[in-house]
């Protein structure tokens, strides 16, 4: 499922959580929702005391025995992370309160039935970070001995997160395009930017590898994306699904986790990869150098490549 992606709305307050410090946390329910986490003056807050899993994703290591002692390492599997999230809601009636709390809980159990919410964390340097949750259990409160507690309960939830990684809801885009070839010296010394469509280095700030998507804008009769450190590359031959050369403006998406390739009317491409040899490569955290080939190109022609870094913790 896509990542909800939207204009940032003014924080809420932020709160400090321990071992994480100050952050404003907002929860998007699947239909865009927005609702507040860390303002108290919505009527509910996080306990921030409470909040746990938003370290470093866990992860399972399969070995095996090495004959002089100890183990060898051969396999690192990134597991589903787990979101304690407290919060208390708050009434100045009980028809608010229980209003207040309803709606919340409504919020939260509908990505059991819609799909994932997204929680996202903010920190004061305008940084932001988000995660696709679902709810899991604590929507049954804590109950109090206190003669108020009808106009006041805490939920413990428990958020399960599929994908363990945080991600920059700001996405990273690399643009190159042709550019009309021109004379050295006429009249001053000039270099065709149609030589971006060549070599050239993709920055990873994130802590753990991405999988991009290309956006590949004709004309163009043959297109290869190749990373050149590791030799892996696929190539789109618009003719192998029977389409032809792309026309300019003509426009194919290629996403790579997982794997896709659609035409601008939405029709199947898939076929036009070089199967079996295509290798739909990732990106690792740092620079990685790339090659962009694309046969018959001219005006107009380009290629996008847009990805959101992930990170291991919020």
């Amino acid at each position: 499922m896509p990542i909800i992606t939207r204009v940032a709305p003014p924080a809420p307050p932020p709160v400090n959580v321990p071992e994480t410090g100050f952050i404003s946390v907002t929860y998007y329910d699947p239909t865009g929702a927005e609702w507040p986490l860390t303002d108290p003056s919505q009527g509910w807050h996080t306990l921030a005391d409470g909040v746990s899993g938003l370290g470093a994703a866990l992860v399972e290591l399969t070995t095996d025995p090495h004959p002089r002692g100890g183990s060898r390492l051969r396999h690192v599997q990134p597991l589903a992370r787990s979101i304690v999230w407290p919060l208390h809601v708050s009434g100045s009636t009980h028809a608010e309160f229980i209003s207040r709390w309803r709606a919340l809980a409504r919020a939260f159990t509908r990505t059991l039935r819609d799909g994932p919410g997204v929680l996202e964390v903010a920190r004061p340097d305008g940084s932001r970070r988000h995660i696709q949750v679902h709810y899991q259990d604590g929507f049954d409160g804590q109950g109090s001995r206190n003669a108020s507690s009808n106009l006041y309960d805490s939920a413990i939830l428990t958020l399960y997160c599929e994908d363990p990684y945080w991600v920059d809801p700001v996405a990273q885009t690399v643009h190159r395009e042709y550019g009309t070839p021109a004379a050295f010296l006429t009249p001053f010394p000039t270099v065709s930017s149609g030589q971006l469509l060549g070599s050239t280095t993709v920055k990873n700030p994130g802590d753990v590898v991405v999988w991009p998507t290309w956006t590949i804008t004709g004309p163009a009769s043959l297109v290869t994306f190749t990373r050149t450190d590791t030799g892996e590359q696929f190539v789109v031959n618009p003719t192998a699904v029977g389409h032809g050369n792309l026309l300019a403006g003509e426009q194919v998406t290629v996403r790579t986790d997982p794997p896709q390739v659609r035409f601008q009317d939405g029709s199947n491409w898939t076929g036009a990869l070089n199967w079996p040899a295509a290798v739909l490569w990732s990106l690792p955290p740092g620079t990685t150098p790339v090659t962009f080939q694309l046969d018959g190109s001219g005006p107009g022609s380009a290629v996008d490549m847009t990805f959101n870094p992930r990170f291991e913790t919020a």
